[in-house]
């Protein structure tokens, strides 16, 4: 019989989920450079056991030897037979694709989850309806000195979601919530670029759904937590830090900075984009830097989370945005960042155009255009003149922003 690592968190409570080392891109869009873990955690109570959350497809087995290695392995005991339950906090396939495998093995399991969640499981897995028990907010499990209790938690970052809480010991099982992509060490303290890959997650996962994330924070901090263990990266068992954090990013507190996304075809647009940095780091602006012909998604997913100013550069490509600085557009819609002000850089050869999409495009975004600097051919002493203007117009408005 294999043998798994089996870390047990606090008494009872044993991770069995799986490190993904090779993954290297999630939703055929967000890179994963240090891969990506998919955390499920047995519960074991004196009268009964409660799986949280699954693993992604392919696991299976991996995932049943962890669980036979702490029940026993058929055979000696009842092992993954003898589940109780199993909690789906979240029904997308990372986290639930293993519950058709885990309930068929496990056959006098219920399957615990939200209302919508309850429907999710019907639709995405095949899970009867007998065999499903619907929780709501302050509903409880008793597993026999663990109590296991639910908390709404909608919208983060799909409509079913829910925390679970094991009330003796003080853990939170957060789902997606305060997770990282990283298949790098157990805890917080086993990595020490930690929050740089919390943030960057936020802001690829959690940034579009702020609002409904500073409710989650409240009801988190309403709770005495001593453990947060969420579905992906490291447990926090010094939870204190990733809940801060939290705090700010989902209140959308911005610092005294800005983020420069930009291509060039024939380094005008490049030479603009390089002397409006100069200007903004005299005027005391932090800049982050991205040239999107190389840029990691991730990365800039991460520098919008507290960026209070986005300088889009692009050139004109047949009377339109270069194409990568329409993706970067889309990305700013789609994540909606609490950015609030942004300026245009572009250059064009034998006809204009980009200017005019990219304000249609951030148009929608509620962002204040704050000024625009077009220019035929390569930038002129003139032309760099406009540029430290609207950049130190820039900065004063960011300075304003975070004073």
């Amino acid at each position: 019989m294999k043998t798994y690592n089996v870390p047990e968190i606090v008494m009872g409570v044993f991770w069995v989920g799986v490190k993904d080392w090779n993954r290297r891109l999630f939703d055929a869009l967000i890179p994963l450079p240090q891969g990506t873990t998919y955390n499920a955690y047995l519960v074991k109570g004196k009268d009964k056991t409660a799986l949280i959350d699954t693993v992604n497809p392919g696991f299976e087995r991996e995932l049943r030897g962890r669980i036979d290695q702490v029940l026993g392995p058929a055979g000696q005991s009842a092992g993954i037979s003898g589940l109780d339950y199993v909690v789906m906090n979240h029904a997308e396939p990372d986290h639930a694709g293993s519950i058709p495998y885990v309930m068929q093995a496990a056959p006098k399991a219920i399957l615990v989850t939200s209302e919508k969640g309850a429907k999710m499981a019907q639709t995405y897995y095949k899970v009867p309806e007998a065999r499903i028990r619907k929780v709501k907010e302050g509903d409880r499990i008793e597993l026999g000195g663990k109590t296991l209790e639910f908390i709404d938690a909608p919208w983060l970052h799909w409509p079913e979601t829910m925390f679970t809480y094991i009330v003796e010991e003080k853990v939170l099982f957060s789902c997606d919530f305060f997770g990282a992509h990283t298949a790098f060490g157990f805890y917080e303290d086993d990595v020490p670029e930690l929050m740089a890959f919390a943030k960057r997650y936020f802001g690829e996962i959690m940034m579009p759904f702020r609002n409904m994330g500073a409710k989650a924070v409240q009801k988190v901090k309403g709770k005495e937590i001593k453990v947060i263990a969420p579905s992906h990266g490291p447990i926090h068992k010094n939870p204190a830090k990733i809940v801060e954090a939290y705090s700010k990013w989902t209140a959308g507190q911005t610092e005294r900075k800005a983020i420069v996304v930009y291509v060039s075809m024939w380094n005008s647009t490049d030479a603009m984009v390089k002397a409006m940095v100069e200007t903004l780091l005299a005027e005391g602006v932090e800049v982050c830097l991205h040239n999107l012909s190389v840029a990691d998604v991730g990365d800039i997913a991460r520098d919008l989370v507290d960026s209070s100013a986005i300088v889009l550069g692009t050139p004109t490509v047949l009377a339109g945005m270069h194409p990568l600085a329409v993706y970067a557009s889309y990305l700013v819609k789609a994540l909606r960042p609490p950015t609030k002000y942004a300026a245009i850089l572009s250059s064009f050869g034998w006809g204009g155009g980009a200017v005019k999409q990219a304000s249609e495009l951030l148009g929608p975004t509620g962002l204040e255009v704050v000024g625009v600097v077009e220019v035929n051919g390569p930038p002129s002493e003139q032309d760099f003149e406009k540029v430290a203007g609207l950049g130190k117009q820039l900065a004063g408005k960011i300075k304003a922003q975070s004073s």
